[in-house]
């Protein structure tokens, strides 16, 4: 059986999945919209935990959360569970298309057959929907591509349960249903509020601004402390996650800053719309980071920019974030 779903892409997958699943049921949100209900914007610098042999650098929460977060939020009812056995984790797919029920999974990348062999990495965060099954054949909608996907049973079990970090268990989850009808501009300034207040108030070092300030400066003395290979290899791996992977930091900032534009015109509040033109801003010189970074990867024999130049440049994006998210907690309804 296949259900009828509209497939449309998206700047990022969760997100993208989560609007595209409350569109299916008749619930008109933006994506943007989501990831800012859903408090997905984040960052975190984790040394301890390796990403193909590098410290891993994330600029969202964690996989599941922005469903949960926006879902919750909007008043919505949800089905979400993963699993130890495969075979149990595709029975409870299938029972879920015979619903009617269109089902978000994570899955991991490397094995997805209609991935181009460029985007396949060992990446296990990654979100998409499955919307029907006919002779064996799944039918995928993945927001990264423009049209719809199938991939096979055998094929489909595989990227559901994927070894590694942040391993998706067979994840799988749906909306149900309108629990009762929630206050938009409350979800909107309780998402900003919960996004501000993780960026900036956290007592973590590693995390939110003081993350990328930790970053920073432990960047710039990467060749010393490394040798000029290794140091490039993780900025490599830093530009693999901002640019490649989710999305990342600036496509983020542009997402974010599309929600507060949206949020400063259901709320008719101004200072949104100027707070969104500063993230916009922030998310280019993101995107600086990012330009100059490869340069730097791809010339190791004649450098223009250097490490310490790099950690100058994301010194300033988490000045920047301070002021945004400092002025955002100041909002009020």
């Amino acid at each position: 059986m296949i259900n009828s779903f509209e497939h449309r892409q998206a700047g990022h997958c969760e997100s993208g999945v989560t609007s595209n699943l409350l569109h299916d049921m008749g619930m008109e949100i933006s994506e943007p919209m989501v990831l800012g209900i859903g408090a997905g914007l984040f960052f975190a610098y984790l040394p301890f935990v390796k990403f193909q042999y590098a410290p891993l650098t994330t600029f969202r929460i964690l996989p599941g959360m922005i469903f949960k977060r926006a879902t919750k939020a909007l008043g919505v009812s949800i089905y979400k569970n993963t699993f130890k056995n495969p075979k149990a984790s595709m029975d409870a797919l299938d029972r879920a298309l015979e619903q009617g029920h269109p089902v978000g999974l994570q899955v991991g990348t490397y094995h997805l057959p209609f991935f181009p062999p460029e985007y396949r990495m060992h990446y296990n965060m990654h979100n998409m929907v499955v919307y029907g099954r006919e002779n064996g054949t799944y039918h995928v909608s993945d927001t990264v591509l423009p049209k719809v996907q199938t991939i096979s049973y055998d094929d489909l079990m595989r990227v559901r349960f994927p070894k590694g970090v942040f391993a998706p268990n067979g994840r799988m989850y749906y909306p149900i249903g309108v629990v009762k009808k929630k206050d938009l501009h409350k979800a909107i300034y309780d998402g900003i509020k919960k996004t501000a207040h993780d960026m900036i108030k956290l007592p973590v070092p590693i995390v939110g601004v003081k993350g990328i300030r930790y970053l920073a400066k432990r960047m710039a003395n990467w060749p010393e402390n490394f040798g000029d290979k290794k140091a490039s290899y993780y900025l490599g791996q830093v530009l693999r996650m901002e640019e490649e992977i989710g999305t990342g930091g600036a496509g983020f900032r542009f997402i974010y800053g599309a929600f507060l534009q949206e949020a400063a015109e259901t709320l008719q509040n101004e200072k949104l719309s100027e707070l969104a033109m500063d993230m916009g801003r922030n998310a280019n010189r993101w995107r600086e980071f990012s330009f100059l970074g490869a340069k730097n990867c791809k010339n190791r024999s004649n450098i223009e920019v250097s490490f310490s130049d790099l950690s100058e440049i994301l010194l300033d994006c988490a000045d920047r974030e301070d002021k945004i998210f400092n002025q955002l907690l100041t909002i009020k309804r």
